[in-house]
């Protein structure tokens, strides 16, 4: 039987993945006109215990598992932990931070990121956490899977549906929302950053995530609002603004690109997987897409393989 996965983010990427890894037949349906999807506009942080500071235990259990997944299908995971920090007025915001996780040390940021000597005098450090660059590992995976013999088209699907389709899904997933994510893309070689910095506040906290040559993403603003358009002046002067509380060099970096996104949520903002008469959705990624489809995708991947063994 063929597997048709709906959509083209990470949730659906990592779902096809996980059905070829099993070798089910798969293709992906990609929808015609389309939005770019939420993962686009993703940090591509595997932080499961900084996402415990808000997030369900769940989360953080399962969560651990991404990091080894997507270093076994993509390149350019790269281990360097998370550093968490807050500026002197603040420091209040760290403590919490720290009471709300777990296994990180406390650390002199400057020890790790020389740019912030002097800047900040405590710091949190998740050593067992990574990053990833988002549009790169999506790009990856696709190669990844057409190299196998998968088809990418667009039309109608036929067999077992899997409906990855996010946001776009909602005609069938009456509980599901977008959360709206606004970041920034900027070129700063006046700083220099080798893993993800998160800066707290206690109204507009940050993340930045170091790319190549020289460019940083910096995210992400959480919105209960499913409008599309473009990045607010609000939201850009925040974002803007804690990056250079982090490191005045962002002063003179040059803004490459500035985005939106709408991350599908469901009411817990636990990511989940529902049988329908015709289909599976997969979706409720919220903010964890690249720590939670990977194991969602699993979870499918390992309930249809069963299926299929007890069938025969």
């Amino acid at each position: 039987m063929i597997h048709s996965v709906l959509g083209e983010g990470v949730t659906a990427l990592c779902c096809a993945t996980a059905l070829s890894d099993r070798d089910l037949d798969v293709e992906v349906i990609v929808p015609a006109g389309a939005p770019e999807p939420a993962s686009w506009f993703a940090g591509g942080m595997l932080a499961p215990f900084c996402e415990g500071e808000s997030a369900p235990e769940l989360i953080v259990a399962k969560g651990r598992a991404s990091v080894n997944w997507w270093a076994a299908h993509v390149s350019g995971v790269v281990r360097h932990g998370t550093l968490v920090v807050a500026p002197p007025r603040d420091v209040s915001e760290l403590a919490r931070f720290a009471r709300a996780t777990r296994e990180h040390d406390w650390v002199s940021p400057g020890d790790l990121e020389p740019d912030l000597a002097g800047r900040f005098a405590r710091g949190l450090f998740f050593s067992s956490e990574a990053h990833l660059d988002p549009r790169l590992a999506l790009a990856s995976l696709r190669s990844r899977l057409e190299s196998r013999g998968v088809s990418f088209r667009t039309g109608a699907p036929r067999g077992r549906i899997v409906d990855c389709r996010g946001l776009a899904a909602r005609e069938d997933l009456a509980d599901l929302r977008g959360v709206r994510g606004e970041m920034l893309i900027v070129h700063a070689p006046d700083v220099t950053l080798t893993r993800p910095v998160r800066l707290l506040h206690p109204r507009f906290p940050c993340y930045i995530v170091p790319r190549e040559n020289g460019r940083y993403m910096i995210g992400a603003t959480m919105v209960e609002s499913a409008r599309r358009g473009g990045v607010t002046a609000r939201a850009a002067m925040e974002l803007l603004s804690a990056a250079y509380t982090l490191h005045p060099g962002f002063a003179e970096a040059e803004i490459l690109e500035l985005g939106a996104g709408l991350r599908p949520s469901f009411p817990d903002n636990i990511p989940a997987i529902r049988h329908a008469m015709d289909r599976i959705h997969v979706n409720g990624m919220y903010r964890h897409g690249f720590l939670m489809a990977p194991v969602c995708a699993e979870q499918l991947a390992t309930e249809l393989a069963e299926l299929y063994a007890h069938a025969d």
